[in-house]
């Protein structure tokens, strides 16, 4: 990887913050594929670069593509630890974020993710692998012509996997606004894993393929669908739970799934819940706790939008704005990992808060003049020693 400009820091020295941040990145981009320029025209921004003012854009809660080009260009920050050493023209910043690094953004979020896991506590593990999967609109404007609505509105739709276990997201698609959310359910669970998903989910078909695909689910149905009873499971009368059977679900001969599920009925703040399931591992209150936990990526993704300023575009195409995205969930991911490993918590914004004040504090302690050409090999030694 083309390297960049990082400051000088001995051996006992702290990490500058937002390297710090970035650590996990690091590790990763040694053996991420390389960007290439598409054409004669050499690259004004390598993938580092462009990583970094993505991480930074979200980072620092920017509210648009020309809000951070004016920060690479004025912030001495800015200009000494993320911005290419001539700086980077609109044009450029265009071109690259909505043409280049896509291969290798996917590649560090895959691998991130995967670490982050690693290094994160598992909740529920009990109750397995759970992946709450929803999607989320983003609002397009009008002239992104492949971000189909409806008349006199355009929207792009994220389809997410979010591990319950360890609060972080897990696979990302993106389709125009009326994207089917169902076709990407066996894409984001792997064998093993039980997806957790509200009643838009429910198809008897899928409920069937899942089985035999080895993909458990948790998933609300309507109240009204026909159930033909196979077994009765006993209940407590004095709990949540009201009904606990093994069914098969539809219309016999039209919609009727061919494998029998477990549907569990329980009441929780004065509304009846029904929601099928092929795990018959677990108790029917343990199905009731896991689907009460899919509420957690409505919470990330109001907490993700609100602080990380996701969804303010920076990029017009499907392409560009898959990149955008993917960055803010690095971004995420980066946090997650940064506030365990000092704090011992899950993100909040406190913590993102304080993150933002050190960075500055820092960058208005540090000469950023003293780097030059001449003592670039030195400082980027001892940085890689403190990395380590």
């Amino acid at each position: 990887m083309p390297y960049t400009i990082e400051p000088l820091i001995s051996k006992n020295q702290a990490i500058p913050s937002f390297h710090e941040l970035l650590v996990p990145v690091y590790k990763i981009l040694s053996h991420t594929p390389l960007l290439e320029a598409k054409g004669d025209r050499p690259l004004q921004m390598n993938f580092e670069q462009q990583l970094k003012a993505l991480i930074f854009f979200h980072l620092e809660e920017h509210s648009s593509g020309r809000h951070l080009l004016q920060a690479l260009e004025e912030d001495d920050f800015a200009k000494s630890e993320i911005a290419p050493p001539d700086g980077i023209k609109r044009s450029s910043f265009s071109e690259a974020v909505n043409h280049r690094g896509l291969d290798q953004l996917l590649y560090v979020f895959t691998k991130l993710q995967s670490d982050a896991a690693q290094i994160l506590p598992k909740e529920h593990a009990r109750l397995g692998e759970l992946i709450s999967i929803d999607g989320s609109l983003i609002d397009a404007v009008l002239s992104m012509q492949w971000a189909d609505y409806r008349n006199g509105s355009k929207k792009a739709k994220v389809h997410l996997g979010f591990d319950i276990n360890h609060s972080i997201p897990s696979k990302i698609f993106l389709t125009d606004g009326k994207g089917d959310e169902r076709p990407f359910v066996s894409k984001i669970l792997s064998p093993g894993q039980t997806g957790i998903m509200d009643r838009y989910y429910q198809c008897h078909k899928n409920f069937d393929s899942w089985q035999t695909e080895g993909k458990h689910f948790v998933c609300r149905i309507k109240k009204s669908t026909n159930k033909t009873v196979i077994k009765n499971n006993p209940i407590s009368h004095d709990g949540i739970v009201f009904y606990d059977a093994i069914v098969l679900l539809g219309t016999p001969g039209v919609s009727q799934t061919e494998k029998p599920v477990r549907l569990v009925g329980y009441r929780a703040d004065g509304k009846k819940y029904w929601v099928a399931t092929d795990r018959f591992d677990v108790t029917a209150e343990d199905i009731a706790h896991m689907y009460k936990l899919r509420w957690n990526i409505e919470i990330f993704f109001g907490w993700w939008k609100r602080h990380l300023k996701v969804y303010h575009l920076i990029a017009r195409s499907p392409y560009g704005l898959m990149v955008q995205i993917l960055a803010g969930l690095i971004t995420y991911l980066l946090l997650a990992i940064y506030c365990h490993n000092n704090f011992n918590e899950k993100v909040s914004i406190k913590r993102v808060r304080e993150l933002r004040f050190k960075i500055k504090n820092e960058a208005c302690s540090f000469d950023f003049t003293t780097v030059t050409k001449d003592n670039f090999k030195e400082q980027r030694k001892n940085y890689a020693y403190a990395k380590t």
